[in-house]
């Protein structure tokens, strides 16, 4: 006979369990068989290849005082949740939290909808992970309830639908199933704003992109200094449609951003550009798997990053079908490291059964171009105010490549202000 033994929980893994359990209701089965997984299961480790960069069962406890703090003692936070203005100019707000109302007035040939269907976490997007999928997992167990947001075949839609979910003292809890018609444009925001100290969040959306579709998806996460987020986007791109991500972490203590692309028709594009600022003990973890699964697909994956503390992870992963010839895809992670306080992990990808593609990837790291600083101050800048300009030309060259006015007008301020700091 066979025993096998159930690896004993952290107290930070307790304290997960027992805060997603003060919330259950009665008969809520799926919710219930989502925390015994995560009881049985627990949280990933160093040993979890996609999980080696970042260890969550450890980092829970060591960034996310507030979580033990609140099964142990009372959580003092740092800051009033706050409910921030739309990102963009006109946008349309969906509040995704459990007991949100749709909006009184929406845009033409947009339709919202709420639904308790929660995320499958038995269907692992991300090849490396375990037999569940982590995110998807802590979602469903703390209640992620999901809207639905749809936009006919042929709507171009004149303003930005910005999805966020109001922070609470235990964290914002989204999940957004986003549909986007044949033909059909569309902006989408997923805010994501800072709440209590010691909070735990979870943002989780699935999108599909319909036939000759254009979206794009920006993310902005600007966590508090204590919080956790876990965050996942999932998206499926049809035929000559164009898929278009930005993503900022300017925030958090503990966040993991994965993203996965997969291309269903021929002519897809996937255009992904990304910044992270680092500093204090901040963990920031951005994971991305772009599949292309049929031929004469494109993509490409810029991130920037800025570090003057904490610890930063870039994984990258390109995979190829064996059917999916003609693929042009490309892959990069750029690091300026500001600070011996700071450091950054980088890991790009490729994996290819086809035998007619062009593909590539690559990583760099390094400091401030001696030669660069030298040339302003030999203009009569001072020395901080050259470091800034460098750094800021940095960054904004792949912000710039959004090609939205009021997107990058509104990127930039907040990546200004993140380096005023």
């Amino acid at each position: 006979m066979t025993v096998h033994q159930l690896r004993r929980l952290t107290p930070p893994e307790e304290a997960l369990i027992a805060s997603a359990e003060s919330g259950l209701a009665e008969g809520d089965e799926t919710r219930r068989n989502a925390i015994a997984t995560l009881r049985r299961d627990g949280l990933p480790h160093r040993r979890i290849e996609a999980w080696h960069y970042t260890d969550l069962r450890t980092l829970v406890g060591g960034t996310q005082r507030g979580l033990i703090g609140k099964i142990i003692d009372a959580v003092l936070p740092t800051s009033e949740p706050s409910f921030l203005s739309p990102l963009l100019p006109g946008s349309t707000v969906v509040d995704l939290g459990a007991t949100a109302t749709p909006p009184a007035s929406l845009p033409a040939g947009v339709a919202i909808s709420r639904s308790g269907a929660m995320p499958d976490w038995h269907e692992v997007v991300n090849h490396l992970d375990r037999d569940v999928d982590t995110i998807r997992l802590v979602g469903a167990a703390f209640g992620a309830t999901a809207t639905h947001v749809s936009v006919t075949a042929n709507t171009d839609v004149e303003h930005a639908i910005e999805l966020r979910a109001e922070p609470l003292d235990n964290g914002d809890r989204g999940f957004a199933i986003c549909d986007v018609g044949a033909g059909s444009k569309a902006v989408f925001v997923e805010r994501l704003s800072a709440g209590a100290a010691g909070a735990l969040s979870t943002g989780i959306a699935n999108l599909a992109i319909g036939d000759g579709a254009e979206v794009l998806w920006i993310i902005d996460q600007e966590k508090g200094e204590r919080e956790t987020h876990l965050g996942q986007l999932n998206v499926t791109i049809g035929k000559d449609a164009l898929f278009r991500l930005f993503v900022l972490n300017a925030g958090g203590a503990l966040v993991r951003m994965e993203v996965h692309a997969e291309t269903l028709g021929e002519g897809a594009d996937i255009q992904i550009r990304g910044v992270n600022l680092l500093r204090g003990s901040q963990h920031v973890d951005v994971t991305t798997t772009l599949n292309h699964t049929v031929p004469n697909t494109t993509s490409t994956e810029t991130f920037r990053n800025v570090v003057t503390g904490g610890h930063g992870v870039f994984q990258g992963m390109i995979k190829v079908s064996k059917g999916a010839q003609k693929t042009d895809a490309r892959m990069a992670c750029n690091t300026l490291l500001l600070s011996d306080d700071g450091d950054f992990s980088a890991k790009p990808e490729l994996e290819i059964f086809a035998d007619d593609v062009q593909c590539g990837h690559g990583a760099t790291a390094g400091e401030i171009n001696a030669d660069h600083l030298f040339y302003l101050m030999s203009r009569g800048i001072p020395l901080e105010a050259a470091r800034a300009l460098l750094v800021k030309a940095f960054v904004r060259e792949v912000v710039e490549e959004i090609e939205h006015e009021a997107a990058v007008e509104a990127l930039e301020a907040r990546i200004d202000a993140w380096l005023e700091q």
